[in-house]
């Protein structure tokens, strides 16, 4: 039987704010595209097509969007959430749609370079209840530590404890993306906010379970904050992640400093200059003098004259007035 995937996507978008107030945060765009479209070309390359997304935040953006999936390749079933029901909640809210056999579960605020299909290889090969893609924990301070043996074997995870964890113990962290036995849903409450890492994986853990983690060695990024949205962009820039974009159009005329990309309809003065690492969208107007680098605008910006943008990002139909100067901010419309 062909496999199914859950994508959650029921969050605020909290850290993105004020960008998400207006913009549920699988719509954001992510190098002229929305988050959520990348996320199912993953899963699509993967011979994935059953799709649910569990939605809160301004759904409606979402759906009409997306509708049925068709248009991307899948089938998309959508379940919006009337009050968020948290990761375990909302997997067990779609049991009827996942149960039958092993699923995949995917954050949707992260962008990962991963062939799922190996993934789903060391999972039945291990004989794994739980499988957990994991990498090496470089910000300690900021991610939940895990620690594997040198077989993948899971033995601590987020405050769980093992009686006796080996000394060869290898500290990773979780990256979002895990398949699952149906199994777990015996272990969720219906209709109540609960974790998967706060109040299922630990259990099965301590119970001895075969839980095991897939060390994934390429690129991954949690979009979570500002400063990782404008890393996205410039490693996607920088081609340090494969991110599919049209062909670059219309770079003459006004000073560009590479990498860059310029979305359509774009109307920038010939004394402007875009980059390094400047993402336009489409519709965007760049008035004289003005310099923008290291930001990314979203469809139907307008900078002024003599403008300078710098580790900026501004939402859609943002307009800057002229002799603007932003650097380090988040910006929406009115």
């Amino acid at each position: 039987m062909p496999m199914k995937a859950m994508i959650l996507a029921a969050g605020f978008g909290t850290r993105l704010r004020p960008l998400t107030e207006t913009i549920p945060k699988p719509m954001v765009p992510v190098m002229n595209r929305p988050l959520l479209e990348r996320t199912i070309e993953l899963l699509r390359q993967a011979n994935i097509q059953d799709i649910a997304v569990n939605v809160h935040h301004l759904p409606e953006q979402i759906i009409a969007h997306f509708g049925d999936g068709s248009r991307f390749g899948v089938n998309l079933h959508f379940y919006i959430e009337k009050k968020i029901l948290g990761t375990a909640g909302g997997i067990k809210a779609v049991q009827d749609f996942l149960d039958g056999g092993p699923f995949l579960v995917i954050n949707s605020d992260i962008l990962v370079d991963i062939d799922l299909n190996h993934v789903l290889e060391f999972h039945r090969e291990r004989g794994s209840c739980l499988t957990l893609v994991l990498r090496e924990d470089d910000s300690p301070k900021k991610y939940a530590p895990i620690e594997i043996l040198p077989d993948g074997r899971v033995v601590r995870f987020i405050g769980a404890s093992s009686p006796n964890v080996s000394d060869d113990a290898r500290r990773v962290m979780f990256t979002g993306i895990q398949i699952m036995e149906p199994e777990i849903f015996s272990r969720i409450p219906a209709g109540k906010f609960f974790g998967t890492t706060e109040d299922v994986f630990p259990g099965m853990i301590e119970e001895g379970l075969p839980v095991f983690g897939y060390l994934h060695k390429d690129y991954w990024i949690d979009m979570g904050n500002r400063e990782q949205y404008l890393k996205v962009h410039k490693d996607a820039l920088d081609e340090n992640v494969r991110l599919q974009t049209g062909p670059q159009k219309n770079l003459e005329g006004f000073t560009v400093v590479s990498p860059v990309l310029i979305g359509e309809g774009c109307h920038i003065d010939p004394d402007a200059r875009i980059g390094p690492h400047a993402v336009l969208g489409n519709g965007c107007r760049v008035g004289k003098n003005s310099v923008i680098e290291n930001s990314v605008l979203w469809d139907g910006v307008t900078v002024g004259s003599d403008c300078t943008l710098q580790r900026s990002i501004l939402g859609s139909s943002v307009t800057l007035a002229d002799k603007a100067a932003v650097t380090d901010q988040s910006l929406i419309g009115d």
